[in-house]
């Protein structure tokens, strides 16, 4: 199954929805759940899961396409890299994110695109009818209009672009199992990232952004303000529609479930909140040495069901290697992990 921005249980309670003035809300949840992601199409050759990245960032290599209410991929080409924008919103967003999020990656991390050697960026706009997600298919962007009542397109939010596009740099790296605490922190990296392509787009320091996984989203009929709050999770919405948000900024509060692979979009609230608690103790811009040491964790060879456990110690590690153990760096990573419940002992592993 490919990863999408909005969580299961939030489709299915839409889906359930008896009122007449939200049935076409509660029917496109119908169809959105219905609806099978798309087969990957054959590879020529097998893509490995850590390959180099030795290829010099030269600019997004960027192709649009419009499905036109189809979910046939990948659509009707709109826009090539270097076009003139298009006067579709859809497409035209589609392009500039595609755009703002190769550049996070090439000007922070040295990266060229997701696979760290200049690997085209593809998106289709228009998916499908009324179709309330947004996904990357392992090889290509997916974007819905939404439904006009609860959600609107979702190419209108910026970090959810980068979140959608960091599922593929985490293929091409730790290729993180999505299933349980691996698949909670294969989401939290998406979202981590897709905040931090946000932030730099608009130059925003750690203290100015709004640590908001898609903002923008929901229509002025939702009594939210995104899907994830970094900054206070459990906090991005409450609403008589959608209930309330329903994930833990600390592992007091973890959820075991079944349900969504284990939790995956739930308990990601968790290593969320310590990047937010790192990012903003160190204050700045938040890809300069937050981003970079979780970054430098990412391609630092993570085994595939990594745990949150072992993935607050790599942190710590990389941030030891990169700013050194006494750094102010290295304590705020200790210091966050602890907050939310993840306490790194002196051998470098969780207590």
């Amino acid at each position: 199954m490919c990863p999408g921005i909005v969580p299961p249980y939030l489709l299915r309670h839409l889906s359930q929805l008896d009122r007449d003035d939200l049935r076409a809300a509660s029917e496109a949840a119908q169809r959105t759940l219905a609806s099978p992601f798309p087969p990957r199409p054959p590879r020529p050759t097998a893509t490995p899961s850590r390959p180099p990245s030795t290829t010099a960032p030269t600019g997004p290599d960027r192709t649009i396409s419009d499905a036109h209410g189809t979910q046939s991929l990948p659509g009707e080409v709109v826009r090539r890299e270097g076009d003139d924008p298009t006067g579709d919103p859809a497409a035209d967003e589609a392009y500039s994110g595609l755009g703002a999020t190769y550049e996070l990656f090439a000007r922070a991390f040295d990266r060229a695109s997701i696979d760290g050697a200049g690997l085209p960026l593809l998106a289709t706009v228009h998916y499908g009818r009324d179709y309330d997600n947004a996904f990357w298919d392992g090889d290509q962007m997916v974007f819905g209009d939404g439904d006009g009542q609860v959600f609107g397109r979702f190419t209108a939010s910026l970090s959810v672009i980068g979140h959608e596009l960091t599922h593929g740099v985490t293929q091409y790296t730790a290729n993180l199992t999505y299933q349980g605490q691996s698949g909670a922190l294969n989401e939290s990296l998406s979202d981590v990232f897709g905040a931090l392509v946000e932030q730099h787009a608009r130059d925003q320091d750690a203290a100015e952004a709004s640590w908001l996984i898609g903002e923008g989203l929901f229509t002025d009929q939702v009594q939210g303000t995104a899907l994830r709050s970094m900054k206070a999770p459990g906090t991005a919405y409450d609403d008589d529609v959608l209930g309330k948000d329903p994930q833990p900024a600390t592992m007091d509060d973890y959820v075991q479930t079944s349900d969504d692979n284990g939790g995956v979009h739930i308990n990601s609230g968790i290593p969320n909140h310590a990047f937010y608690l790192v990012a903003t103790a160190l204050g700045g811009h938040a890809w300069e040495r937050a981003g970079r040491i979780w970054y430098d964790t990412l391609t630092a060879g993570l085994e595939p069901q990594t745990d949150f456990a072992d993935f607050a110690a790599a942190t710590a590690a990389a941030a030891a290697q990169r700013f050194g153990p006494t750094s102010r760096e290295h304590g705020a990573v200790r210091e966050a992990w602890s907050t939310v419940g993840l306490p790194i002992g002196d051998t470098g592993t969780t207590q």
